[in-house]
């Protein structure tokens, strides 16, 4: 079976595939660099997404923004519509009120969902450190030996307490064992956990200081 023959043309006798690489910067030279119906169409989705995305920004990085009234009260529409054919149109418009931004605020918009992202990503791995603390404090006594060297000032006592009782509470009973079922999980469980976050979160304060 024969090979299809690729789409092009020659150029000082080379051949250039249509949509190669060299293909792009010839054309880009002939129309003087400016962007293709499919570059403006790729942009104005990616914009679209950003604009969407927006709906989802908290209030405070939202209010900090320098957006133009047209693009809020559009965005508030879009939140109001729930129609799909509806939603699309108003997305589309949202786009085309987005790519008569000026660039710095763009980036200001892209920065702030980012700052966004960042720190929902930093509070899901504080909570695993957490819960992390947690488990291996209650599973593991030279745990607690590392723990109160990282954080002295930890109430000793009341810890050791939590960890006896949540280890008590945690104990399966021979029901449970043969019913297959998890172990119970009682108020001291939480409150060691409640303990360790607090500490990390001042930890973490104090690293900002």
């Amino acid at each position: 079976m024969s090979r299809k023959p690729k789409k092009g043309y020659y150029v000082k006798g080379h051949f250039v595939a249509e949509g190669s690489e060299l293909d792009l910067e010839l054309r880009a030279e002939q129309t003087g660099g400016e962007p293709s119906r499919t570059e403006l169409k790729k942009e104005s989705t990616e914009l679209q997404k950003v604009g969407e995305a927006l709906l989802t920004l908290r209030s405070d990085l939202f209010q900090r923004l320098d957006l133009p009234e047209s693009l809020r009260t559009a965005l508030d529409e879009l939140k109001r519509i729930s129609n799909f054919e509806g939603r699309r149109r108003q997305l589309q418009y949202v786009g085309k009120l987005m790519r008569q931004l000026e660039p710095q605020t763009l980036q200001a918009i892209r920065d702030a969902l980012e700052e966004q992202r960042s720190g929902s990503a930093q509070q899901t791995l504080a909570l695993h450190a957490a819960e992390k603390w947690r488990d291996d404090l209650i599973a593991n006594d030279d745990a607690l030996q590392s723990w109160l060297q990282a954080h002295p000032g930890t109430d000793v006592q009341q810890l050791r307490a939590l960890i006896r009782q949540a280890r008590k509470d945690g104990a399966p009973t021979q029901d449970e064992v043969s019913k297959g079922q998890a172990p119970r999980r009682g108020r001291a469980y939480r409150e060691i956990f409640q303990i360790v976050r607090d500490a990390l979160e001042d930890e973490e304060e104090e690293g900002h200081g």
